[in-house]
């Protein structure tokens, strides 16, 4: 079978690999369709990736098609999956007895695997997957099944945020994660601005949804802000962009008895200023990945028609091109929302 291999930073290759195995008890034998890149991709790909190893296959943003099942045991007798289903992949596989996996907070499982990541993921024709992380659907196209992941990362993130119908919202960060959380924001009935220092991102969110308020990051962010706000901040902020300089400047944009909720990282460490912390009596949040329940909840808005991602693939590529295309995707220039490969 077809496989895309980084075989070390900066180097991407195209292998023939041996076919998986029959299924074993509670797996499911899939051929993959589509797999949208993401930002996990190109840090791998520049050496930036926390907790990776090469070589390593990556791709974990995938619309599958079930091939074959092994035997079920009670963790997957109820399932409704057969071969021939459409699914999304939930990627993040979970042990089930750990203390956060027994609570149900399976994103924060401390011996978690992640799929493309800590194990090899779904740049390749087919895959042995546990068959719980599966979630059918039979109305999706195999390209939006693709992306309910990084749309379930910014559903999860509005629920860890508890935010509320008319609750004012700022996203710092305009990529495919951002634009997630602005989307899930939006259904939740917030009102929602957006801050990011790219034209292109900002005029493809205003696009999108023109009733949201689009402010320029370049410069001196907070006046911006407060040129649109005055002196009433956003109770909601939510920095997407994983960098250092933006995630403590997010801080000063969060408004009295107001929530931050970090949903990009990056490795290092993140200081504020205490008694300005204090003085605002801020809750500081993080939202890691995403659940089963932000996975039903994202299929269930696709296919009630509430999210058009049409507009989101703006590129595309086989895997004879992926090699040569992977990285031109992440220009500036390029013009990128999501990529998708398709197998």
């Amino acid at each position: 079978m077809k496989a895309i291999v980084l075989d070390k930073p900066g180097m991407l290759q195209r292998m023939t690999m041996q076919e998986p195995e029959t299924p074993g008890p509670d797996e499911a034998l899939i051929r993959i369709h589509s797999v949208g890149v993401c930002g996990t991709d190109l840090h791998a790909f520049r050496g930036e990736q926390p907790f990776f190893t090469y070589p390593r296959i990556l791709g974990h943003e995938l619309g599958v098609e079930i091939v074959a099942l092994g035997p079920p045991t009670d963790k997957t007798r109820t399932r409704n999956l057969a071969p021939g289903t459409h699914c999304a992949l939930e990627p993040y596989f979970y042990c089930g007895h750990c203390p956060p996996c027994r609570r149900g907070v399976t994103n924060c499982c401390v011996n978690i695997q992640v799929f493309g990541v800590h194990i090899d993921g779904g740049m390749r024709e087919l895959a042995l997957v546990p068959a719980v992380q599966l979630h059918p659907s039979s109305l999706l196209s195999f390209e939006h099944l693709a992306l309910v992941e990084p749309l379930s990362i910014g559903a999860h993130a509005i629920r860890q945020g508890q935010v509320t119908k008319g609750e004012s919202v700022l996203v710092v960060g305009a990529g495919p994660i951002g634009l997630s959380v602005v989307q899930f924001a939006l259904l939740t009935g917030a009102r929602v601005l957006v801050i990011d220092i790219s034209e292109q991102r900002l005029a493809f969110c205003k696009s999108q949804w023109p009733e949201v308020v689009c402010i320029n990051g370049n410069g001196d962010t907070l006046a911006a802000l407060q040129a649109v706000v005055a002196d009433d901040l956003p109770t909601a902020v939510f920095d997407a962009t994983g960098n250092p300089h933006s995630m403590m400047a997010a801080f000063h944009y969060v408004a009295y008895g107001g929530r931050l909720i970090y949903v990009g990282l990056f490795q290092g460490d993140i200081t504020f200023h205490d008694p300005d912390f204090h003085s605002h009596e801020l809750s500081l949040l993080s939202s890691r990945n995403a659940t089963a329940a932000d996975f039903h909840q994202v299929i269930a808005a696709l296919e009630g028609g509430l999210i058009d991602l049409a507009p989101w693939i703006t590129h595309r590529a086989s895997p004879d091109g992926v090699v040569d295309a992977f990285p031109t995707w992440f220009d500036r220039n390029s013009g990128i929302i999501k990529a998708v490969i398709t197998f």
